[in-house]
């Protein structure tokens, strides 16, 4: 599943990337590494941004962006 997908509250770990370039070394330098374990848990009012918990840090990704990182869901 892709991490845009996450429900506010549910988890995942990154798989993979997708993204390339510029983009996929800002998602890195963001603590989007394979393994990384990634909470979804706020919406914004209008539905996009989406705020993440990653690694200790919250950070908001649009939908495009979050489409870009493949996640295994967990529990």
């Amino acid at each position: 599943m892709t991490m845009n997908l996450l429900a506010i509250g549910q988890r995942g770990r990154v798989a993979e990337l997708t993204a390339a370039g510029i983009q996929r070394r800002r998602m890195l330098d963001l603590g989007l590494v394979e393994g990384t374990q990634v909470e979804a848990v706020h919406k914004s009012p209008a539905g996009d941004p989406v705020a993440y918990l990653v690694r200790g840090a919250l950070i908001a990704l649009r939908d495009e962006d979050a489409g870009r990182v493949l996640l295994v869901p967990e529990p």
